[in-house]
């Protein structure tokens, strides 16, 4: 028998990031990729891009390790919200429904087969953009924000998995993903999975991962809106003292150009822009094989080896 797709999710929402060094992770989000402050509550601040729809798109909570404290995603209804949780609950991912957070209502908690910690929600209050940042267009959340590297929305997340297939198979049962794109070991495993809710390319990324840690985070993306800008990102992390892992090139999967750095936290962020859209609801999985994967990005030159192997918690640390 066929099922209808689940079309319960309507996009990422935002993440709570943890970092030991909050001052100074601040200061990275604010000065440096141009976000601006929403409120600030006990050890958690909230921001935004210029150009997020949500009231905000990242919660940055102080914590004694840096990593991934949950991620928020947006129902397209209350009844989603209820169907999406006794699925959830019925399947034992299960943690239970909290009285929500700031900027939104009641949330279902759960996690992921990794071990992630993951909310739903329906119910948001929406941003009211002050009369100092109102754009010359009202169509716009707000006036561009011509500081740092002016990000404009979160975009989206990749997290560390022990269990790539595992994982996979969570988002898109229990969720309603689609997986736009794959790359497999030669024995037909996933290393990393592709997957989206609205019609980017991918929402959510899940790498294996490969220092045998579980439940760990790779990276939040951070957009801009053309290529010469992530250069300018990259321009503005070198003039700040920012660790450059990864210097501006080009993804296979996504095809997004991008530059990845660590906030002073430990946290991996990447700014990226560019990238395709799926609007076909008959997409077919694009499959990377190993021998395809070894000739590196789409320029040539390989990634560096800690981006299959660091994560947040720092194993390495603990």
């Amino acid at each position: 028998m066929n099922h209808e797709p689940i079309r319960d999710i309507a996009h990422l929402a935002h993440i709570e990031l943890l970092t030991p060094k909050p001052n100074e992770s601040l200061n990275f989000f604010k000065e440096l990729l141009g976000m601006g402050v929403v409120h600030s509550e006990g050890q958690s601040v909230f921001l935004r891009g210029w150009g997020d729809q949500p009231l905000y798109s990242l919660k940055l909570t102080e914590a004694k390790q840096a990593g991934l404290g949950h991620v928020a995603m947006r129902t397209f209804s209350p009844y989603a919200l209820e169907e999406r949780a006794l699925d959830i609950e019925k399947n034992g991912f299960g943690l239970g429904w909290t009285d929500g957070d700031y900027g939104h209502g009641r949330s279902y908690q759960f996690t992921d087969a990794d071990g992630h910690n993951l909310e739903i929600y329906y119910e948001a209050e929406k941003y009211i953009t002050p009369d100092h940042l109102k754009p010359g267009l009202k169509n716009m959340p707000a006036k561009y924000a011509a500081k740092g590297a002016s990000v404009t929305q979160l975009d989206h997340i990749n997290l560390f998995s022990s269990d790539v297939d595992a994982d996979s198979l969570f988002f898109r049962n229990q969720l309603g993903f689609k997986l736009s794109e794959q790359a497999i070991t030669d024995d037909g495993k996933q290393t990393t999975a592709w997957l989206h809710v609205t019609n980017k390319s991918y929402d959510l990324a899940i790498s294996h991962d490969k220092s045998g840690g579980k439940g760990r985070f790779h990276h939040a993306a951070f957009k801009v809106e053309s290529p010469e800008m992530v250069l300018r990102a990259a321009d503005v992390f070198l003039d700040n003292g920012i660790f450059i892992e990864a210097p501006p090139n080009k993804h296979v999967a996504g095809q997004t150009m991008f530059v990845y750095v660590y906030e002073p936290g430990g946290n991996r962020i990447e700014v990226c822009a560019g990238g395709f859209l799926i609007f076909s609801p008959d997409w077919e999985t694009v499959t990377w094989t190993p021998e395809e994967r070894k000739k590196g990005l789409a320029w040539g030159t390989p990634l560096p080896s800690t981006f299959h192997t660091y994560g947040t918690p720092d194993i390495a640390n603990r």
